[in-house]
């Protein structure tokens, strides 16, 4: 028969006082309007209501695709939340293949919850997945919908999910505390900083400053340098020279570690044995930290940029801190971009889904004839069709051999987690939650517009009863325009098939670029579901997984020749 007389079809399939599910299915038939039957008309041509009130829909294979949510819903005359779940299982068409299955329900969710539009009714719910099915998804067979009330009660208090609306991180200016004064240190950790710098940046008072970074001292997380500046007290064997001593040919490192957050570098060194540090402390100008060790036989470097943004003066210090690095170390072959980055969540399939703790090491897409490993967007403006424009910065290796590497680590999980196993304990009495939080503060949450979200339950793994943290494979992107924003953020990780955001790392890869190193990586491990600036609860475990899987790679690369 003919494609334009399918129907679409809602029919109630089973209620309770607390629960209702419905089928909606693509039918060719013909039906006659009745007690039992409403036929619609209008712009709804071609949709059918039935009113029977128990349905079997003879369907007995397992569904091709699933995902469930959570809604908090608003009573207008109490204004008490109800939180509901919701379930939508999906059967397609057989000329649809197992692989495009979860693709399609992604993308039919994504247009369900869009902000723009998302239904804050039952019944305009309903009607839109009836219309969505009616207009777009042809090859959608059936679709059920269960929904659920599961009592009451406030939505939880952060919404730390992948959709939600981009805020800069502002100082809290109403009161100070030592975490924040901290946290100002650490970020700008190896740069030194006054008491005139917090007063500035938070709008505290000096006397306020001043008892903040004593109590500080006190503890030995921060030390006062002669010039009247406070920096991190980063170890005991720390050692401060105006220019970094002459190595010796033996002694040079042939491996580069950038990292831009102090838990980064930290996790790090937590992977190297025979460490020493050398910090040229310089108030004009920046700062730089380096510590040698060795992880296995091969020598390593590891540094912090002093600041990251896409501030001139940022990018700058970022990028000269790169280049600093190689023009002291010649013998480098191998740079690694190492710390926490934000995950591109899939709600309908496992093996695609990113969550928090995982890790994403950057390499090129396999479908993708331009083999990038990282993509930074300049630009992303809506065009005609509905879509984005970009203008981008790919990034690519002479050579992939670091990412031959990681592919083949990516399918064992056994030695990588040995050495977070490893780092925990090296960490043990160091400042910061190294261990993993709780599954359960692992919250995807979308923003559906007006300052509602709802909450989408992770997909889960085939015959799987516990989850362990994984290693994705794919190119990793950066890019304030499209991170934090949900529809462009969704739009562009999919344009480029990338399954980590990072907080702007671009100056770094122009730097190593630059200076012609042709082995290059970045390792992502995940702390939020925006670029891991957000994520401050995961950030010391994600950077450890990520420092862990670094190491790994390390000690599968060739020992050095001399």
């Amino acid at each position: 028969m003919a494609e334009f007389e399918e129907k679409v079809i809602m029919t109630p399939k089973s209620k309770t006082p607390t629960s209702t599910v419905l089928i909606v299915e693509r039918k060719v038939i013909e039906a006659e309007p009745s007690d039992k039957i409403h036929v619609a008309g209008g712009d709804h041509t071609g949709i059918i209501i039935n009113k029977e009130k128990v349905y079997e829909n003879g369907v007995t294979e397992p569904c091709h695709a699933q995902l469930e949510f959570c809604v908090y819903l608003v009573s207008a005359v109490t204004g008490n939340h109800t939180r509901e779940a919701r379930a939508l299982r999906f059967w397609f068409k057989p000329e649809v293949t197992q692989n495009e299955c979860p693709h399609e329900a992604q993308a039919f969710f994504r247009e369900l919850v869009s902000p723009q539009d998302f239904p804050k009714d039952y019944v305009g719910f309903i009607k839109k997945i009836i219309k969505l099915m009616q207009n777009k998804y042809h090859q959608l067979k059936l679709l059920e919908v269960e929904l659920r009330q599961e009592g009451s009660g406030p939505p939880p208090p952060e919404a730390n999910g992948d959709i939600t609306t981009f805020i800069e991180d502002t100082v809290n200016q109403t009161f100070i505390s030592e975490q924040k004064v901290l946290d100002m240190i650490e970020n700008a950790y190896p740069n030194p900083l006054s008491v005139e710098d917090f007063v500035t940046a938070g709008k505290w008072s000096k006397t306020e400053v001043k008892d903040a970074l004593e109590s500080l001292e006190e503890k030995g997380l921060t030390r006062l340098m002669s010039d009247g500046v406070y920096v991190r007290q980063h170890s005991i064997d720390t050692q401060v020279v105006k220019q970094m001593p002459t190595l010796c040919s033996s002694r040079q490192p042939t491996i580069a570690v950038v990292t831009a957050l102090y838990c980064e570098k930290q996790a790090v060194d937590a992977m190297m044995d025979n460490q020493e540090t050398y910090v040229r402390y310089t108030t004009v100008g920046e700062s730089n930290v380096y510590t040698l060790g060795t992880i296995g036989s091969h020598r390593v470097v590891t540094t912090k940029l002093p600041s990251v943004g896409r501030t001139r003066e940022a990018m700058t210090a970022a990028g000269n801190t790169t280049t600093r690095l190689l023009g002291i170390f010649q013998k480098v072959d191998y740079v690694f971009l190492v710390g926490v980055g934000g995950g591109v969540p899939h709600y309908t399939d496992y093996s695609k889904h990113v969550r928090l703790g995982d890790v994403v090491v950057s390499t090129p897409a396999s479908d993708l004839p331009d083999k990038y490993v990282y993509i930074f967007c300049e630009k992303a403006e809506r065009n005609d069709k509905g879509g984005f424009d970009y203008e981008v910065k790919p990034y690519k290796p002479a050579d992939y051999l670091l990412q031959d590497i990681a592919l083949r680590l990516a399918s064992t999980s056994a030695s990588w987690s040995t050495y977070v196993n490893e780092g925990l304990d090296r960490l043990r009495g160091v400042p910061g939650r190294w261990e993993p939080p709780e599954q359960a503060t692992d919250r995807l949450c979308v923003d559906v517009g007006g300052g509602a979200f709802i909450e989408v339950s992770h997909p889960a793994p085939q015959g799987e009863t516990t989850r362990s943290a994984r290693v994705h494979c794919a190119p990793v992107a950066g890019g304030r325009g499209v991170a934090g924003a949900g529809e462009a953020r969704a739009a562009f990780a999919a344009h480029a098939r990338a399954l980590a955001y990072d907080c702007e790392l671009d100056a770094v890869l122009d730097s190593v670029v630059g200076n012609c190193k042709d082995c290059f990586i970045s390792i992502r491990g995940i702390s939020d579901y925006r670029d891991g600036t957000r994520g401050k609860d995961w950030q010391p475990h994600a950077a450890l997984a990520a420092a862990a899987v670094m190491k790994a790679i390390i000690l599968a690369l060739a020992p050095p020749t001399d």
